[in-house]
């Protein structure tokens, strides 16, 4: 097996000079790093990891910790963490925390005694262990899909949320908006709202662009037409069979995530009543089969694998800088106009060629510059 020394006897250089070309500890001159690169390649010299560590107190590992990883949201966001991350050199370790605030501290207890060099989190609805581990042990880490407040509430007072983290997200609450401004502008003055778990701030954010987009359309907001589907299928399954139960039950339904689109549908087939002649429906999230039920569904789609591979990148910022400011960057969604909604459809949707996994017209859900940092 060839060694360093191989490497550089036949590159002309020294050990050292290998050593900085490979670890990027020293800028070299690039002729001789692509001397270097060369003869790696040539020998097929593979770097010692685990001894590369132990002298860069680096492991060029990354932690993922996302709960519900089978959701195809999160598949997607995974893709794109890990391509951004080999792109970059890095390796990656995955734990799913399932959303359990002990079990979360738990797995990145777990990540951090592997030595990663940070952490890309989905906080669950009561982050605070986690904050305080992260926050005593000084981990690089970014807050993925849901953030935190400046502090939170603890037993007694407050506590520092999301304190020096980076954060990546989607916006909620102006495409929420958009998408209950779209049903109640075909007519509807019922709207009911399958809305997440409580905790998230997906959650409070959606609920705030539903309300938004109600005051807009000059519709007062009924607490009877928001019920808990808990983020999961058999959760909206309830609750969407709770909103048919009211005596007044909504015309029109929205859904806010995949996992609940899937059983607020399940509920609607089960009591025969047809989308959109029953009920109309409005989805916040897209997926690659959404336009293939009929109807087609209408739905907000998320830039899932943006999100993932900008996680990656504020995560080696911040490994390169740790001293910066914290951010929150904010990525635009996308309104992908199908016919649950009760549109009929329209030449441009049947013929036309939309982005790929959407099947619809879509168009920008708020104006928002893409990586803003608020």
């Amino acid at each position: 097996m060839p060694t360093m020394a191989d490497v550089a006897r036949s590159a002309g250089v020294s050990v050292a000079t290998v050593s900085h070309v490979l670890n990027g500890t020293r800028p070299v001159l690039p002729s001789t790093r692509q001397a270097v690169l060369d003869a790696v390649d040539a020998l097929g010299y593979t770097p010692n990891t685990l001894a590369r560590s132990l002298v860069t107190s680096r492991t060029r590992s990354i932690g993922l910790a996302v709960s519900a990883i089978s959701n195809p949201y999160f598949t997607e966001i995974l893709q794109g963490v890990e391509a951004a991350a080999l792109a970059a050199g890095y390796s990656l370790l995955i734990a799913d925390p399932h959303d359990d605030p002990a079990h979360e501290r738990k797995v990145v207890q777990l990540l951090h005694e592997r030595r990663v060099d940070g952490m890309i989190v989905a906080p669950s609805a009561r982050p605070h262990d986690l904050v305080a581990y992260l926050g005593r042990h000084a981990v690089p880490a970014v807050f993925l899909d849901r953030v935190l407040p400046a502090t939170e509430p603890v037993a007694g007072g407050t506590a520092p949320g999301r304190g020096l983290f980076d954060q990546v997200c989607a916006e909620n609450a102006g495409p929420m908006a958009d998408l209950t401004g779209h049903l109640a502008g075909l007519g509807h003055r019922r709207i009911g709202l399958v809305a997440g778990l409580p905790g998230l701030s997906t959650t409070e954010e959606r609920i705030a662009g539903y309300r938004q987009g109600l005051a807009a359309a000059g519709l007062a907001f009924d607490q009877d037409l928001v019920v808990s589907g808990l983020s999961e299928s058999a959760g909206a399954e309830r609750a969407t069979a709770a909103l048919l139960a009211l005596p007044a039950p909504p015309t029109a339904l929205v859904t806010a995530n995949n996992a609940m689109t899937i059983g607020a549908l399940r509920t609607l087939r089960e009591r025969n009543l047809a989308v959109p002649g029953g009920i109309a429906l409005g989805c916040f999230d897209d997926f690659a089969w959404a336009d293939l039920f009929s109807p087609r569904l209408t739905a907000i789609a998320q830039p899932s694998r943006e999100i993932g591979a900008r996680a990656v990148d504020v995560l080696l910022e911040r490994l390169a800088e740790p001293g910066r400011p914290p951010r929150t960057v904010r990525l635009p969604c996308a309104f992908v106009h199908r016919t649950s909604c009760g549109c009929p459809e329209r030449r441009d949707e049947a013929v036309g060629s939309p982005p790929a996994g959407t099947g619809g017209t879509t168009e920008p859900s708020t104006p928002l510059e893409r990586g803003t940092a608020s």
